[in-house]
């Protein structure tokens, strides 16, 4: 993973932090607001409903009501109400309904424009019927549920706030360690560089002083042994130093030539082609193939594709490197074809993942080198796609943006 991809996690650690943790926030709020609204208006109704059945119940209150409820009697066709209540009953026909036996029952209805509770019982009296005007109550009710709205919208934004808080410093560490990681990565790389090539130097000296056979028929071997794993391990030295440069250092990018490094990177490899007789091509397309990145680094992804297309070619098998522009001018597009084993399908998500093995050719297909391959194609902002099938070889193709004439894109 590059740095840039490695920072697009964080943000997104951070983000889903941020999130969930406001949702939390915004649930809990909508909880206690839901279940403050339902405290309020439980006791609304049964205050309400208590006054209602109170005055139905107490013979004084019928002539003489609190506050806000009118009672209308209704005995042998004669109707009374109490002062300052409407002629006509708020609910007449509830009124004649339990006149007539039915039972009485609470409920809202409207009437005129405004919402009461009404209450129809039989009586000794005759029929009452009590109303309880709920309109300012009803009014209340909605300004409490704009006042929860309102404090649940800021209560929103300051969850928010606090999500993006926790989030920051939960996040922090990690991308400090991560940040740490890459310095030893890189520094560890940089200081056993030098004592391997020394090592590498030293092996060569010694392999040339026994190149005649001088030491004994085991010695000769042994010190091309020594030589191949000096060189092997000053390879993956140098593969650790590119990856944590990438991460850890700005890229400054520059026109570079892709079809010119594709040849470089096959003449460099002609003498090893030619000892396992593979033949090696190349196939150049109309130009120009100028690409944005840096050299060193793309050198190194055209030999670690080739070198990974040599080891799972058999002898006299045909590796093809072809460079073509895409129609429209905006990106080079580089593949390295074999005939080689190949790979199933299945396994290619696997093609570049860090020193995973596959089960085909020398088993360096799933390696390191693939692995920077597309660390460092990602860093230069480009694709890489792999396809292949058992026993039919493998394609390998790398897409980079184009430059542009003045500049990059």
């Amino acid at each position: 993973m590059n740095g840039g991809a490695e920072q697009q996690l964080i943000t997104r650690t951070w983000r889903a932090i941020a999130v969930q943790t406001a949702l939390v926030f915004a649930v809990a709020m909508v909880l206690l607001d839901g279940l403050a609204i339902e405290l309020v208006l439980y006791t609304a109704h049964r205050d309400a409903d208590r006054r209602v059945s109170q005055t139905l119940r107490d013979p004084d209150a019928r002539t003489a009501p609190p506050a806000g409820i009118w009672v209308y009697v209704s005995e042998r066709g004669v109707l009374r109400h109490s002062a300052g209540a409407p002629a006509t009953p708020v609910d007449p026909a509830a009124l004649r309904a339990v006149a007539a036996g039915e039972p009485g029952r609470l409920h809202q209805v409207r009437a005129g424009g405004r919402e009461y509770l009404v209450d129809t019982r039989r009586s000794a009296a005759g029929t009452v019927q009590a109303a309880l005007d709920l309109t300012d109550q009803e009014r209340e009710q909605h300004r409490l549920y704009l006042g929860l709205a309102a404090a649940g919208a800021v209560g929103l934004g300051l969850a928010a706030l606090v999500g993006a808080q926790i989030a920051r410093r939960a996040i922090r560490p990690l991308g400090q360690a991560l940040a740490r990681q890459h310095r030893f990565v890189a520094d560890a790389s940089h200081e056993l560089r030098t004592p391997l090539t020394q090592l590498y130097t030293r092996a060569q000296l010694i392999q040339r002083q026994y190149a005649g056979g001088a030491g004994g028929p085991h010695t000769a071997a042994d010190i091309a042994h020594l030589v191949r794993g000096t060189r092997q391990l000053g390879d993956l030295l140098e593969e650790l130093l590119l990856a944590a440069q990438l991460r850890t250092e700005p890229q400054h990018f520059g026109p570079v030539d892709l079809a010119a490094i594709a040849t470089e990177a096959v003449e460099a490899e002609g003498p090893r082609a030619q000892e396992r007789q593979v033949s090696v091509s190349t196939l150049i397309g109309p130009g120009p193939h100028t690409v944005r990145g840096t050299v060193p680094a793309l050198r190194r992804v055209l030999t670690a594709m080739l070198d990974n297309a040599l080891g799972h070619t058999a002898e006299r098998g045909r590796i093809e490197v072809a460079v073509a522009k895409d129609p429209d001018g905006s990106a080079v597009a580089c593949t390295v074809r074999d005939d080689g084993v190949g790979f199933p399908p299945e396994e290619a998500h696997l093609l570049f993942e860090r020193f995973a093995r596959g089960h085909h050719g020398e088993g360096r297909r799933f390696g390191l080198g693939l692995a920077l391959v597309r660390e460092v194609v990602h860093a230069h902002g480009g694709s890489v796609a792999a396809t292949g099938r058992p026993g039919e070889g493998a394609a390998f193709t790398i897409t980079l943006p184009a430059w542009r004439t003045g500049g990059p894109d």
